[in-house]
């Protein structure tokens, strides 16, 4: 059973999202009400069966991504992507922050039409109020297969909250994200 089957079966949903480096994305989602699980991986290539070393390259296609498993009940597709739009810059092309290429792009992975719509909601919502000062450069595009990363990006700023990337890198974003979405942290 695929994970859409199975997260439909369980009530859930499944949103992918590509905001940069997927140890940010997800060290932010791990700590949102409703979401059920997060995996680091990739999406949007070509061959079969990425590495990290080959995704790395900004030659595959792939976009390292994180795949939510969420509680609709309890948050949102919509809350979700505000959450993402709060935490990554979405007006740099191939680029967050230091990390720069193909992998690291701003994307929505949509898995229904209904996502869609509502990604192109949010988007022009955004720039409708001027949040940025840039244009929007997020993609939304049709979900592919999900490739999940190697064992050892699962779970990464948990596991290594010492290494220099994710002491100056993550943590401040997910501080941020802590203070911005407070209301929506889990107990």
């Amino acid at each position: 059973m695929t994970d859409i089957a199975q997260a439909a079966t369980s009530g859930n949903e499944i949103a992918t999202l590509g905001g940069g480096c997927f140890w940010c994305l997800e060290a932010v989602f791990d700590q949102v009400k409703g979401v059920e699980s997060v995996e680091s991986g990739y999406m949007g290539g070509g061959r079969p069966n990425p590495t990290y070393e080959a995704v790395c390259t900004g030659t595959t296609g792939y976009a390292e991504i994180i795949q939510i498993r969420f509680d609709p009940k309890i948050i949102s597709f919509r809350e979700l992507l505000e959450i993402f739009f709060g935490i990554h810059d979405p007006t740099t092309l191939n680029r967050q922050g230091n990390d720069s290429g193909t992998q690291y792009r701003s994307g929505i992975f949509y898995h229904s039409p209904e996502q869609e719509t509502t990604a192109k909601e949010v988007i022009e919502k955004i720039t409708k109020d001027q949040i940025f000062d840039s244009p929007i450069v997020t993609e939304v595009v049709p979900a592919s297969t999900f490739y999940v990363a190697e064992q050892y990006h699962q779970e990464y700023f948990v596991q290594n909250p010492s290494q220099p990337y994710c002491a100056y890198l993550i943590g401040p974003k997910v501080a941020k994200f802590r203070q911005q979405f407070s209301g929506k942290l889990k107990s």
